[in-house]
This record gives structure tokens, sequence and C-alpha cells, in this order.
């Protein structure tokens, strides 16, 4: 594990995210560090994180990006370590994506098998080692990031839906045997379009205009996670959805 940035102890907590893309990932990461706490982002190209670093720390937050496999128990395991080191674990967000098309004839073995290990199995051993840490403090917050496909299976999607599926009963049996414990374990279906360049142009190919406010903004979707994570225990969500108005569902 590699990366960029260091992070100095705070009086919050760390936040470690787990699947830090250019989007949602990322807009969580400056979300919590303007919250106040430090920042441990990760992802396969660790290198691609030295722009957010360098924006947050010029915020006046603290950031550490990190190269990361979260295939890999043992690189998780570090990942989670070293931001448990920095300050106590408060927050953990599973983030990775995975999502493919392919029609099911065309879906191959190792396809399926890999998008698999990047959207369910990834998410479990990231949870699990995240709720390892965070009872040792007594409690914790782990967020994990969903999609249509959590909910049901589309035409092309077999593989994307069998994970994403997966990846929501890990999150409810985490949630049934760690929140007793104190620890807050919540599912997020992001149920729309992410407003990037690449959703856009992909849009305009189908010929649908959409309007400005009818994809998400990733800086919202990030405002979501900072608010669930500071509900009182007398009031959590396990599970919720987002979408924007117009939103057919």
């Amino acid at each position: 594990m590699s990366g960029a940035g260091s992070v100095a102890g705070s009086g919050a907590g760390s936040v470690a995210v787990v699947g830090a893309g250019d989007f949602i990932g990322a807009a969580i990461a400056r979300r919590f560090a303007a919250g106040g706490h430090p920042v441990f982002a990760g992802r396969r190209q660790g290198e691609k994180l030295a722009p957010l670093v360098a924006e947050i720390a010029q915020a006046g937050g603290t950031c550490a990006g990190r190269t990361l496999d979260a295939r890999s128990e043992a690189a998780i395991a570090a990942f989670l370590d070293e931001a448990d080191a920095a300050a106590p674990l408060e927050v953990c967000v599973f983030n990775v994506g995975a999502n493919v098309r392919f029609p099911a004839l065309e879906t191959t073995e190792r396809v399926f098998r890999k998008v698999w290990e990047m959207a369910c199995y990834a998410g479990f051993l990231t949870g699990r080692e995240a709720a390892r840490r965070m009872l040792a403090h007594g409690r914790g917050s782990i967020f994990f990031t969903g999609a249509t496909a959590s909910m049901r299976g589309a035409a092309g999607f077999a593989a994307f839906a069998s994970a994403k599926a997966g990846l929501r009963a890990v999150a409810q049996s985490l949630a049934r045997e760690f929140g007793p414990r104190n620890l807050h374990v919540a599912h997020l279906v992001i149920d729309a379009g992410v407003d990037t360049e690449w959703v856009r142009e992909q849009r305009r190919q189908r010929g649908e205009a959409a309007a400005a406010d009818m994809l998400m903004d990733p800086a919202s979707i990030a405002d979501t996670y900072w608010h669930l994570h500071h509900q009182t225990r007398d009031g959590w969500t396990h599970e919720l959805d987002l979408r924007p108005y117009g939103e057919r569902w």
C-alpha cells in the first residue's frame, strides 16, 4: 500500500473511504475533512488521489491518499490500521463501484467473479475489519454505497446486480449484529445518474436531455453521509435511497 499525504492526530476520529473515486468518494472525503476529520482515501490507482489530497490540504483539512486493492484482506487491514493509528476510526465508507454491463451470454466467468469480488466480497472485508477496530472504541459508523441494482436486476446487469444485492445483505447482517454494540451500519441506494461529464455524454448520445438538477451532485450525496453519521442512536437509519426530484422509480 503506497500513497501521498500524511495525517496528524486530531480530536475528531478518522474517516476511511474505500473506493475514493473522482466523484462520490472524493466528495465524501471533502465533506468529512471539512468537518474536521482526518481522512484516509484509498483506491486502486492511488496516484490519482494527489489532486484531492492537495485540494483538501489547501482548504485546511487533512487527507492521506493510498493505493488500495479492496479485495485483499491484508491490504484492507493495513489501510484501516493506519487510519485507526492516526485517530480512532470513527467512520468507514465502502464506495467501490464495479458497474459493468454485459448481456448474460457475454458475461464470462472472470467478469462475474471479479465484479463480485469488487462490489460484494471487498465490502464484507471492509465492514468486518472496520467493525473489529470500532468495537474497541465502543462506537462508529460503517456505510455501504449501493445502487439501483442493489434492489433489482436488469437486463445486462446480472453480475453487477448480484454483487450489489449481496452487498446489501452483508450490510443488513452487520447492522443486526453490530447495531446493539453501538455501531451504526447503513446502506445507501444511489438511484440515479451522478453528475459527471461521462454520464452527460452518455445521455447526449442517447438523445436524452437532462435538466441541471436531474443528475445527482456528488456533494449532495456526501452531505447525506455526513448527516447519517450524526444521527442520534435512538433514531438510526439503516437504509435510505437518494434520487433527484424527477427521477422515475
